[in-house]
C-alpha cells in the first residue's frame, strides 16, 4: 500500500488535549505524510505543544492563523481547516480532518486506508466516536449513527474531496459532504472496530447564539419542512433535551424568511431529500 494521507488539525485553545491527538498520530502503525495544526486564534500554549512536537517529528508543522475568537459551530473550524488545506499541494492521495481532542487507535490509519486501497470507489471513510462515561467507561457517543462519520475525524480520498467542492464552511458541513458523496456515487464507509476516543463533550464550547444553527443547517441542506421536523425531533430526543426542538425548528424558519442561500443545487437537494426518506423508510423496515 502506497497511499499517502494528510492530516489538518484546526485548534482553538486545544492545548489540554492536543498533545495526546498528536502523540496518537505519531504512534500509528502507517505514519501520516504531513500533519498541519492550524493555530487558529489561541490565547493558551496550542503553540507550544505543536512546536515541541514538530521538533520530533518533521512530518508536523505548525501555521498560525488569526481569526474571530467566537466559537460558532461549522464556520470557524473549516475556515482554519481550509487554510492548512491550501498549504498541502496535490501530493497526497488521502486528506483527513481531525479535532485537536481525539485519541486515535495505533492501527487507525492504516486500517482507514485499507478501504480505500481494497475499493477505488470508496470515497470517505472513518470509524466511531466513544465518550467517557462518569464511570469512566469508554461509550459509543450516541450522536453516531451507523452510517455516519463524526466531523471530529474525516478521511476523503482526494478525488472526492474535490469533486464535492471541499467543506462547507457552515454548520452541516460534517452532513452535506457524505451526502455529496452518495450524490456523485462514491461509498462512506464506517468501520466499527475503530474506536475514537472523543475527549471533549461535541458542541462544548458553542455559545447561546449555536443553539437556532442546526435548524439553519436543516434549511441549508435542502431537507424541505417536513424531514427538519423529524431530524430535529431526533436529535433533541438524542441529545435528551426536547427544548432543542423548538430552537432548531426556529432556526429554520429564521433561514427561511430570511431566504438563506442553500449549501447545495436544487438537483443536489431533491436528491437529498429522496435519500433521507429512503434512509428512513429502511430504518422504519429493520425495526
Amino acid at each position: 500500500m502506497n497511499l499517502k494521507y494528510v492530516v489538518v488539525i484546526p485548534a482553538h485553545n486545544d492545548a489540554q488535549f492536543l498533545g495526546l491527538t498528536l502523540q496518537s498520530l505519531a504512534d500509528q502503525t502507517y505514519l501520516p505524510y504531513k500533519v498541519i495544526v492550524v493555530n487558529d486564534n489561541s490565547t493558551d500554549t496550542t503553540a507550544a505543544v505543536v512546536q515541541e512536537f514538530s521538533q520530533k517529528h518533521a512530518y508536523i508543522s505548525l501555521i498560525n492563523n488569526l481569526s474571530d475568537a467566537e466559537h460558532l459551530p461549522g464556520s470557524k473550524v473549516i475556515r482554519a481547516f481550509q487554510v492548512g488545506f491550501d498549504t498541502l499541494g496535490k501530493d497526497f492521495d488521502i486528506v483527513v480532518k481531525l479535532d485537536a481532542d481525539l485519541i486515535l487507535p495505533l492501527d487507525y490509519f492504516e486500517t482507514i486506508l485499507t478501504q480505500f486501497d481494497d475499493d477505488m470507489a470508496v470515497g470517505m471513510a472513518g470509524g466511531f466516536a466513544y465518550i467517557e462515561n462518569n464511570k469512566g467507561e469508554w461509550v459509543l457517543e450516541n450522536l453516531t449513527d451507523k452510517d455516519h462519520i463524526r466531523g471530529a475525524f474525516k478521511a476523503y480520498r482526494r478525488a472526492c474531496f474535490e469533486e464535492i467542492g471541499g467543506l462547507k464552511p457552515a454548520m452541516g458541513w460534517d452532513t452535506v459532504d457524505e451526502l455529496l458523496c452518495h450524490f456523485y456515487g462514491w461509498k462512506v464507509v464506517t468501520d466499527a472496530r475503530l474506536q475514537v476516543k472523543h475527549l471533549k463533550p461535541t458542541g462544548a464550547n458553542y455559545n447561546n447564539k449555536a443553539r437556532y444553527k442546526q435548524g439553519e443547517a436543516f434549511y441549508s441542506l435542502g431537507y424541505g419542512f417536513i424531514i427538519t421536523c423529524i431530524s430535529s425531533a431526533k436529535l433533541a430526543f438524542m441529545k435528551k433535551k426536547p427544548g432543542l426542538f423548538l430552537n432548531y425548528m426556529l432556526g429554520y424558519f429564521r433561514a427561511l424568511w430570511q431566504h438563506k442561500p442553500l449549501l447545495v443545487t436544487a438537483d443536489q437537494a431533491q436528491f437529498i431529500r429522496e435519500y433521507r426518506w429512503q434512509k428512513m423508510k429502511q430504518k422504519i423496515k429493520t425495526t
